[in-house]
């Protein structure tokens, strides 16, 4: 899967890729929410970047509660590459499975991010 080069998207693409990349995160957040369910980092970040993208924050905020939450906060605020946000939760996927299973894993989680990203954000 690629996205567009982020040179050629308008705001509302930006704003778009935003919140396909908090989905890839939050389809994986709970692998993470399950070991560390005391650290709301990462929520309050994918939460953050949907405001921003929903035009409720300014961005400043939305990259204050993302720098917090390191690869979730990729997904929530750094769609100058969008892939961030889906390596990041292809690795979540791969690592949460049985060794022998991480190919399907991430094939799944590929899957699953290719259906949702917005049609005219694909090259």
């Amino acid at each position: 899967m690629q996205v567009k080069d982020a040179r050629q998207l308008g705001e509302q693409d930006h704003r778009s890729l935003a919140l396909w990349a908090a989905d890839c995160a939050e389809h994986v957040l709970p692998l993470f929410e399950e070991a560390y369910a005391e650290d709301e980092r990462p929520r309050r970040a994918l939460e953050a970047g949907r405001a921003w993208a929903l035009g409720e924050i300014a961005i400043s905020e939305a990259r204050a509660a993302a720098f917090a939450a390191l690869a979730a906060g990729h997904a929530a605020a750094t769609v100058h590459d969008a892939g961030h946000a889906a390596a990041y939760a292809l690795a979540a996927a791969t690592s949460a499975a049985v060794p022998t299973d991480a190919d399907a894993a991430t094939a799944a989680e590929c899957d699953w991010q290719c259906r949702r990203l917005p049609e005219h954000l694909r090259q």
